[in-house]
């Protein structure tokens, strides 16, 4: 059976990052028709699921590619604000962040210090904080 899929999906596109896209909002809107019952929601949820599936089998390539690359450059946005936050909850469990009140500077602080006097880099301004 696995050698006949693998034979089928020879020369077809794939799964890539815009198809995983259009399937997960499918199910998502799917979940959202199941709370409003609307004919509309449900027509969009195949709508999504259905143009996902085209392209995971589609043999043109080259279109498949420019709608992923299209995805990816209108959705940098998005991904490099959620990269940041990933990184500062990462952050935020073996230190804390402070901010400079006199020049905003954010300073990055070890947790289980005690009360430390903080000079910020940026201004030299020392303030008292507990880590």
């Amino acid at each position: 059976m696995r050698e006949k899929v693998y034979h089928f999906m020879q020369g077809r596109y794939g799964m890539d990052a815009f198809s995983g896209f259009l399937i997960g909002t499918g199910l998502a809107v799917a979940v959202l028709n199941a709370f409003f019952k609307s004919n509309l929601l449900m027509l969009f949820s195949w709508g999504f699921v259905i143009f996902a599936y085209t392209r995971i089998f589609s043999k043109n390539r080259e279109r498949c590619i420019a709608q992923n690359v299209w995805f990816y450059n209108h959705t940098k946005a998005v991904r490099d604000f959620m990269q940041k936050e990933k990184s500062r909850m990462q952050i935020r469990k073996t230190h804390h962040i402070y901010t400079c009140k006199k020049c905003g500077q954010k300073i990055k602080i070890p947790r289980g210090k005690g009360k430390i006097m903080v000079t910020c880099p940026k201004c030299r301004n020392e303030f008292l904080k507990r880590s």
